[in-house]
C-alpha cells in the first residue's frame, strides 16, 4: 500500500518539475529522441517480471499485458521518430521583403515586410493520470507522457490506484534511464495518491502547464473545472466516456444481419467490455433483418463466458450502471450469458429498447463501462435520424452501410459526423491503431477539446504552443527556423513545403 503524497512532496515534485522543464526544453530533439528510445528499451527488457505485476494487480491476461507493452514501446519509439522529424512543429518561415508594401497602410506608412519565423515550444510541466484500464498505453510510460517528453515537457504521473505497484516499477524504469541519459533531474516524477486532493493539488500547482487523462466523465470533467479555476488556467485533454454509436442501414442489415450480429458479440465482449470504444448504442430499423440481427447477438452473448473486470470499482460500477438502465421502462432484457457469474466478474448483456422511449430518457444515453449494449429499434429512417441527432459527442460512430445506403441517407451520415472524432465503415470501434492519420478525440463529453487526438503523433501538439521569431538574426535563432536548416527538417518556407537551405 502506498501512501498519498502530501501537499509538501507535491510542492517539491512540482519545483524539481519546473527547473527541468528549462534545462529540458534546450534539449535537441536528438536527445529527446534517444531518451525516449531508451526508455522503450527498458520496458522490453524489463521481461516477465513486469508482466506478472501487472497480472497480480489487474486480472488482465497475459496475452493481453503483453500487446499492450508492445504497443506503449511501439508509441515511444514512432513518437520519438516524430519528435526529430518535427513535423508537428509547424514549422513556417516568411523572410523579409525590405521594399514590399504592406497589404494595408496605417496611419504611418507603409512598412516593409518583416523576417518572421514560426514554431512550437513546449508548454511546461505536464500532468498525467494514469487510466485504471490500460496500465502500459495509458499510464506511466504511455502516450500521454511518451508525446509530452517529444515535446520538451516534464512529465509528472498521478499513479492509478487500481495498478499502482506496476506503476512504481514502470516509474523506476524511467527514472533510471533518465539518469543514465544525464536527463535533468525533475524530468519525471511519480506521485500516488488515492484521494482527490492529490489530484487536485497537481492540477492547481501553479507550474502545472498542461494535463492529460483517460478515464470516466466525471474524473475528467473535474480536472477540466479545476483547471479553468485557476489563476491562470491551463489546457486539460481529458478522453473520457463514449457509447459509440452503431447505425445498421438496411440493406447491409439485410444481406449480413447474421454475420454483424457475430462481429458485435466479439466487440461488446472485447476485454470486458473495457474499452472506450466500446459499441454501447446498436441502432436500427425495425424489419425481420433486425430482428434476427437480436436474436443472433442474443444468443451469441448467451455463450460468451464472463471474466474478471479490471477492479472492484469497475466491477460495481458496472452492476451498478447496467442495473439502473435495465430498470427502466421500456427497457427489455435481450440476453446474458448463461455462465455463472462471479462476484468479480462482468455479466455480458444485450437488451433493446424503442427508438421513442430512448429519445425520451436521457439515463440510456449514458454510458455502461463493461459488457453491455443496448439495441434501438427505430421505425423508420426519420426516427434513426432523430435518434442521431440527439447523440452526444463520441470518440467513434460506426455506419454499417451498403454504399446505396451512404448514398440514400445523406442527412444521417452528415448528423452522425457532427458528433464523432472517427466515422467507421462496416467494422467495429475497438482498436485504435497508432498512426499519424488515427484521431482518438471527439466532441465533448467524449473529450475536453475535439481539435486533438491522444493516439498518433499530432498528440505531440496538445503540450506545445506556437511562438513567433520576427526581425531575428540568423546567428540568434534556434536551429529549427535557421537559413542552414542544420536540422535538415521539412519547414513552410514561403508557403513552399522544403527542406532546402534558404539562401
Amino acid at each position: 500500500m502506498f501512501k498519498d503524497f502530501t501537499s509538501t512532496e507535491i510542492d517539491k515534485v512540482m519545483s524539481n518539475a519546473w527547473n527541468a522543464f528549462h534545462a529540458y526544453k534546450k534539449f535537441s530533439l536528438r536527445a529527446r529522441a534517444s531518451f525516449m528510445r531508451a526508455v522503450a528499451a527498458a520496458l522490453e527488457a524489463a521481461g516477465d517480471a513486469l508482466i506478472q505485476t501487472a497480472m497480480s494487480e489487474t486480472h488482465l491476461p497475459e496475452a493481453r499485458l503483453r500487446a499492450e507493452r508492445g504497443r506503449t514501446v511501439l508509441q515511444l519509439r514512432q513518437y520519438a521518430d516524430a519528435c526529430e522529424k518535427a513535423e508537428w512543429m509547424e514549422i513556417s518561415i516568411d523572410t523579409a521583403i525590405p521594399d514590399k508594401n504592406p497589404r494595408l497602410n496605417n496611419s504611418v506608412g507603409q512598412v516593409p515586410k518583416p523576417d518572421l519565423r514560426k514554431m512550437m515550444v513546449p508548454l511546461g510541466p505536464v500532468v498525467v493520470f494514469g487510466a485504471s484500464n490500460f496500465p502500459f498505453a495509458y499510464s506511466t510510460a504511455g502516450g500521454d507522457t511518451a508525446t509530452a517528453f517529444a515535446a520538451g515537457c516534464p512529465v509528472i504521473v498521478k499513479a492509478h490506484p487500481a495498478h499502482a505497484k506496476t506503476s512504481q516499477v514502470v516509474a523506476d524504469i524511467i527514472l533510471k534511464v533518465a539518469a543514465e541519459n544525464n536527463m535533468p533531474n525533475g524530468i519525471f516524477s511519480h506521485v500516488q495518491g488515492a484521494g482527490f486532493e492529490t489530484g487536485k493539488a497537481l492540477v492547481m500547482h501553479p507550474h502545472t502547464k498542461a494535463v492529460g487523462f483517460t478515464g470516466s466523465y466525471a474524473g475528467g470533467k473535474q480536472l477540466f473545472d479545476w483547471a479553468n479555476q485557476r489563476k491562470e488556467p491551463i489546457p486539460v485533454f481529458s478522453e473520457m466516456g463514449s457509447v459509440n454509436p452503431v447505425y445498421l442501414l438496411p440493406e447491409k442489415l439485410n444481406t449480413s444481419a447474421s454475420d454483424i450480429a457475430m462481429m458485435y458479440a466479439a466487440s461488446i465482449t472485447l476485454g470486458v467490455g473495457q474499452f472506450c470504444t466500446n459499441p454501447g448504442l446498436i441502432i436500427g430499423i425495425e424489419s425481420s433483418a433486425l430482428q434476427t440481427f437480436i436474436h443472433d447477438l442474443g444468443k451469441a452473448i448467451q455463450k460468451t463466458a464472463p471474466a474478471p473486470m479490471l477492479h472492484a470499482g469497475i466491477v460495481k460500477a458496472y452492476k451498478e450502471n447496467k442495473g439502473n438502465a435495465l430498470l427502466q421502462e421500456g427497457v427489455h432484457l435481450v440476453a446474458e450469458s448463461e455462465t455463472e457469474v462471479k462476484a468479480d466478474e462482468g455479466l455480458p448483456t444485450i437488451a433493446t429498447v424503442d427508438a421513442q422511449t430512448f429519445l425520451n430518457n436521457p439515463v440510456l444515453h449514458k454510458e455502461v463501462f463493461g459488457p453491455y449494449s443496448l439495441v434501438i429499434r427505430c421505425r423508420n429512417q426519420n426516427e434513426m435520424l432523430q435518434v442521431a441527432q440527439q447523440m452526444e459527442g463520441q470518440l467513434t460512430s460506426t455506419l454499417m452501410a451498403t454504399e446505396n445506403d451512404i448514398r440514400n441517407n445523406e442527412a444521417l451520415i452528415d448528423a452522425v459526423q457532427n458528433t464523432c472524432g472517427r466515422l467507421i465503415l462496416n467494422s467495429v470501434p475497438t482498436g485504435v491503431e497508432v498512426c499519424l492519420s488515427m484521431h482518438h478525440g471527439g466532441p465533448f463529453p467524449s473529450t475536453t477539446d475535439a481539435r486533438y487526438t491522444s493516439v498518433g503523433a499530432d498528440a505531440i501538439k496538445r503540450f506545445a504552443r506556437p511562438i513567433c521569431y520576427q526581425n531575428w538574426s540568423n546567428e540568434l535563432l534556434p536551429d529549427e527556423l535557421k537559413n542552414e536548416n542544420p536540422l535538415s527538417i521539412m519547414r513552410r518556407v514561403n508557403n513552399t513545403w522544403t527542406n532546402d537551405v534558404i539562401k
